[in-house]
């Protein structure tokens, strides 16, 4: 017997005796108690296991990973307590999950990330119920202590109470979605079935209730000339013209690198204290880990270091505030520019008719980022040279040893991983895409 199946045979009896000693059927009531009953003990129903009870009992359905044994609990549970108490079952569900976001939230995961792992494993349902389980989770908390960079996550989720407070949210919430009990009840046991397998990540924010002050931006970034980056990022991902994309994608890099610059010596002059911090950028199948190597290389460029979680299919990065929107902002930019001139290649054969369309990809794929990370060396270095003066190699060599300290503290064992390049025509397709990426800063007068 493998180490899986003797995991899950444990774990199916620590759900049968979280049940109690009595077959399943016999607690949950599928032969109600009363005269005649083999026990004796009972003239009428018997009382039903209080809510704590029923969500030590989803918690070790769960656990189980056994889709069977999820379905029979949640066909008890709705043909059997739910019709005699709702309270008990949609209080029951509503208290697992809650306590196991906030294990989740202990162990390092934030709302954006529970949410993207969630989308990608389980179905709309399942990860429509974690945005509501969210929100409740959210709003138990004072706002001044959810860190800033939280509660955004939590709206761009559009995660709001909608329900009625004063009544369990599992039936109104398969209500509003046209669930019948049965499936919502599923739906808790799918959802606490991802989330218990989830592993533990390095702390980025205090969980909701532990912020000490309300953060917001960081000091001396313009929200104005980050606003207008994405607008040019966004008009060379839409346009159909190469020339138009380079040009747009050139003055989006020289908008970012002169603030990234300008705020340096700013904070040079206000002797500000260097600060790093981290995110995470989720990457989308298929070639995510020649993806990774896109992103590793635009953060290098932007005094970024990164660590590529394959497992689960992010970035993380780590670096000044603003470095890491830079980062992240020409990132997702140049994935879309480089999966859309991978895809303008076509479909790759070898002469005897053998499809080599992944290879040339993942080729085309790891070309692309080490030109570009070439690229973006270059004209990181142009830009810093209309700055250049005395203030400005201090305050950036602290910042660099700030971001290193702080990956020190996030990541004590990494292990650096070797790439592969199984396709001579992709990878030099993938070096002319790039090239034709212009990224070279111009030193005329920016305005913001």
């Amino acid at each position: 017997m493998s180490k899986r199946n003797r995991e899950k045979r444990a774990a199916r009896k620590r759900a049968r005796q979280q049940r109690g000693p009595t077959p399943p059927r016999h607690e949950f009531g599928d032969r109600p108690h009363g005269p005649g009953c083999p026990c004796g003990e009972h003239d009428g129903p018997p009382p039903l296991p209080p809510a704590e009870q029923l969500a030590r009992t989803l918690l070790a359905v769960a656990r189980t990973g056994d889709p069977a044994e999820a379905s029979a609990c949640a066909s008890e549970l709705a043909g059997t307590h739910f019709s005699r108490d709702p309270q008990a079952v949609g209080a029951a569900a509503s208290m697992i999950l809650t306590r196991t976001l906030g294990f989740m939230w202990r162990g390092g995961w934030l709302p954006a990330d529970l949410w993207e792992i969630t989308r990608r494993r389980a179905d709309a349902v399942v990860a429509g119920l974690l945005v509501d389980m969210i929100a409740a989770d959210t709003t138990q908390h004072a706002p001044r202590t959810v860190h800033e960079r939280w509660a955004a996550q939590v709206r761009q989720l559009d995660a709001d109470v909608w329900w009625e407070r004063d009544r369990p949210h599992l039936p109104q919430w398969a209500q509003r979605h046209r669930l019948t009990v049965e499936r919502a009840v599923l739906a808790t046991i799918t959802l606490l079935a991802e989330l218990v397998t989830l592993p533990r990540l390095p702390q980025i924010l205090p969980p909701p209730g532990s912020a000490t002050q309300r953060a917001t931006a960081a000091a001396g970034v313009d929200q104005k000339v980050l606003s207008r980056v994405r607008a040019l990022l966004a008009k060379a991902e839409s346009t159909q013209f190469p020339e138009e994309a380079e040009a747009l994608s050139a003055k989006a890099q020289e908008l970012m690198n002169r603030h990234a610059f300008e705020r340096a010596l700013l904070d040079a002059d206000e002797h500000r204290p260097q600060a790093a911090t981290s995110t995470r950028l989720w990457l989308e199948a298929p070639y995510i880990e020649a993806k990774s190597q896109l992103v590793a290389a635009i953060g290098a460029a932007n005094r970024c270091r990164s660590v590529f979680h394959p497992d689960l299919g992010f970035v993380a990065l780590i670096g000044d505030p603003l470095d890491l929107d830079i980062t992240e902002l020409l990132a997702t930019s140049l994935l879309v520019q480089a999966t859309r001139a991978m895809v303008a290649e076509g479909s790759q054969t070898s002469r005897t008719g053998t499809s080599r369309t992944r290879s040339f990809r993942q080729s085309f794929l790891l070309a692309y980022a080490t030109r570009i990370g070439e690229r973006l060396q270059e004209a990181a270095t142009t830009a810093a040279e209309p700055q250049a003066d005395e203030r400005l190699l201090p305050v950036l060599a602290d910042r660099s040893r700030v971001v290193e300290e702080t990956f020190q503290e996030m990541y004590d064992r990494t292990v650096a991983k070797s790439v592969s390049i199984t396709n001579g025509a992709g990878w030099q397709a993938g070096r002319a895409a790039a090239d034709r990426a212009d990224l070279n800063i111009e030193r005329t007068a920016v305005s913001a």
